[in-house]
């Protein structure tokens, strides 16, 4: 298989996922809008969903796959297992414990941590506290689906692991269908049955990959647990790339905690963050996913022209794809919004404030996606530290960016401290990625780059000019009005954007085309 036909293999099942991932949010805002209750689930959801980066997918994307993948390539499936088997067994004992401190001091974590805007006498902290309790196993499930996703992911069997998300997103929609038809609409029961719809999505995704392994011919079972040399290296590699890799969680957490001191603000950002996703995880994460373990594999052989090629490849297939949606999004935020979230509970109102901070998350949407091309330079070559370190930076940044710009532009304000913060951590990583010599630029890469971000500007341009030429009256319009209008502007925009980066060479479909059928070599 071809990389890029890994990376679509990849973006395709996130795609599916994201889709269903919108078909949930748009039920979630007509049942409970902006009020208590959706703040309430999305402050106890992000919280497990935090350390799901920074322990399972952060940690186990970053440190262990580098060290399996060498492993396979070195030792050949018996070693391979001989480690996942050791790393499982530590792995499980800090799960339990981890969880078990979490349910006792829920309550502390919730008033310091989770949500501390949030009056600890009111309704609202106490559901909080109880929906967070109950969502929080699902980090022990999605831990363990991490790491088997890994696994998978080294032997090149990206399908499966890439669509088990989609199964949170078919538990939730049955669960908000099942509340609507009962007519519990904002009532605190609705949030209570979304958490426990989480959890057991948790169940079921884990339960998915364990069938994936065994159908690959590889099971194992967890060790005792010990401290063996293979897995003190993990330890060491995993802890700063889990802070590393999961920045954007991290700068999102401080965005929430800001935020709970205004009512709505939380669920704002949530829906915003969704639609902005869309891209991120099309692109964004289905890169990261296939170069990591595709970088460690050549690494390992010493293939060092392979590793910056694929590097290059990556960066020009992913910013193709990423410049134009962001520029689109940001054009289109308010229809889109309008069209996925305004019924029921979430009012017009509510759809200009998520528009506002969509716009906002737009303009570092690139530098999301940057940060997954250019983390595994560092990660397959067993270096995490750095990485942590400027993901500190950002972090920072997002900080005092936040407290600053939240007085003046609400919500708003968080969002674009989140952008910067974004582009910080991207910069610094290209530029350590260059002093070391690790980072070469193919020839002409640069100036396709430029070309492609003035194509998406100019795409964003029109798209701007239209929607003014069109007015307000499509915010307002029926359903099949906005959908059609979306859609007509969409597939205009990206025939315009594609048209042009072809015209001007700045990406050449007919070679595009030609990477989806080349096969990679082992």
């Amino acid at each position: 298989m071809s990389l890029a036909r890994s990376f679509l293999t990849v973006g395709s099942a996130t795609m599916a996922s994201r889709v269903l991932g919108f078909v949930r949010e748009m039920m979630i805002a007509m049942l409970l809008g902006t009020g208590p209750v959706a703040d309430a689930f999305y402050a106890a959801f992000r919280f497990p969903n935090l350390f799901r980066r920074l322990f399972a997918e952060g940690a186990f994307n970053s440190a262990f796959v580098p060290l399996f993948a060498k492993e396979l390539e070195g030792g050949g499936r018996e070693a391979a297992q001989a480690f996942a088997e050791q790393v499982l067994g530590v792995f499980l004992v800090t799960l339990v414990v981890l969880t078990a401190l979490a349910e006792i001091f829920m309550p502390a974590l919730v008033a310091s941590v989770v949500a501390p805007g949030f009056d600890a006498q009111s309704g609202k902290y106490q559901l909080t506290v109880e929906l967070t309790r109950i969502v929080f196993p699902y980090l022990m499930f999605m831990a363990l689906v991490a790491m088997l996703s890994g696994v998978l992911n080294s032997f090149r069997r990206y399908a499966v692991a890439a669509l088990a998300p989609v199964l949170l997103n078919i538990v939730m929609i049955a669960v908000l269908a099942g509340c609507y038809f009962a007519g519990l609409g904002d009532s605190p029961q609705t949030g209570r049955w979304m958490a426990w719809g989480v959890c057991f999505s948790g169940l079921a995704q884990l339960g998915l990959l364990v069938w994936a392994i065994r159908q690959l011919g590889f099971s194992f079972l967890p060790r005792r647990p010990r401290l063996t040399p293979a897995v003190r290296r993990l330890l060491v590699l995993a802890v700063p790339a889990a802070l590393a890799g999961g920045i954007t969680q991290i700068n999102l957490l401080v965005g929430q905690i800001i935020a709970s001191q205004k009512a709505g603000a939380i669920a704002i950002l949530q829906y915003a963050d969704r639609v902005y996703q869309l891209p991120l995880g099309v692109v964004g994460i289905a890169v990261g996913v296939v170069l990591l373990p595709e970088l460690a594999r050549r690494l390992k052989a010493g293939d060092w022209q392979a590793a910056r090629d694929t590097e290059n490849q990556s960066l020009e297939f992913s910013l193709a794809l990423t410049l134009p949606a962001a520029a689109g999004l940001a054009a289109l935020a308010g229809p889109i919004v309008a069209l996925l979230y305004e019924r029921g509970a979430f009012s017009a109102a509510d759809s200009l404030a998520t528009s506002n901070a969509l716009m906002a998350f737009c303009i570092g949407l690139p530098a999301f996606v940057l940060i997954k091309v250019f983390s595994p330079g560092y990660f397959a070559r067993e270096d995490t530290r750095t990485p942590m370190i400027f993901a500190g930076v950002g972090a920072v940044v997002n900080v005092i960016g936040s407290l600053l710009l939240f007085p003046v532009y609400a919500h708003v304000g968080i969002a674009i401290a989140t952008a910067i913060a974004g582009w910080i951590n991207a910069i610094l990583l290209l530029s350590g990625l260059m002093r070391r010599g690790h980072w070469i630029w193919q020839p002409g890469l640069v100036r396709r780059l430029v070309m492609m971000a003035v194509a998406a500007l100019a795409m964003g341009a029109g798209l701007v000019m239209a929607g003014q030429l069109a007015g307000d009256w499509v915010l307002s319009a029926n359903l099949v009005v906005q959908a059609l209008y979306v859609a007509a502007m969409i597939a205009l925009g990206a025939g315009f954007y594609f048209a042009l980066v072809h015209l001007t060479g700045a990406f050449d479909l007919r070679v595009a085309r030609a990477r989806l059928r080349r096969p990679q070599s082992d």
